[in-house]
């Protein structure tokens, strides 16, 4: 009876390790991108289309903004500490952001009313984008965990095409990093 009853205890764990394993093989995997690629968008990729709400709760879309730079920056969830370190940042250089020209977009699959909470409280004068759908993150390529996207930014050129990407960002310095790349933006 042991014997039986110890060959299902293998059996089952081994049915388990091998589902685990096929779970976060995939999760942890390169995104597969509608467009067929794998991965974040490279530089010179046409950047995806983003719909965002403004402050005012105004309809933004980046190919309402060619002719400016962007910066389309992927992050968590709203009101954890880095991710309210990296918004705040980015509006505490929104004066040198608007003089130069470059407007900035986040995204994250938390919910529009959330997002409007979390821009108010902030003071974050630039919109941000509800993708509870997944499809914005796959149109750029990146990944979604259980907590939300990991933090990646992307610079997009006045033309609409991937002129940077950060894959790993620390939210501390991050606002001047791409602020001194797209300074150098012709």
């Amino acid at each position: 009876m042991k014997t039986v009853k110890k060959r299902r205890f293998v059996v089952l764990a081994s049915v388990l390790l091998v589902a685990l394993v096929a779970v976060f093989g995939v999760a942890c995997g390169q995104v597969k991108r509608p467009d067929g690629g794998f991965g974040l968008l490279p530089p010179g990729a046409g950047a995806p289309e983003v719909v965002a709400r403004g402050p005012s709760g105004e309809e933004v879309r980046l190919t309402a903004l060619r002719g400016t730079a962007v910066i389309v920056y992927f992050y968590p969830q709203d009101e954890t500490p880095g991710c309210t370190k990296e918004a705040c940042a980015f509006r505490d250089a929104w004066k040198q952001l608007e003089k130069a020209d470059i407007a900035v977009v986040g995204v994250s699959s938390n919910s529009a009313e959330r997002h409007k909470e979390f821009q108010a409280k902030h003071q974050l004068p630039f919109p941000l984008a509800s993708d509870d759908s997944g499809e914005i993150g796959a149109a750029y390529g990146v990944s979604k965990k259980l907590w939300g996207y990991d933090r990646v930014t992307f610079l997009v050129d006045r033309n609409g095409k991937v002129a940077h990407v950060w894959p790993s960002v620390d939210p501390g310095i991050h606002a001047n990093e791409v602020m001194a790349e797209a300074a150098r933006l012709p």
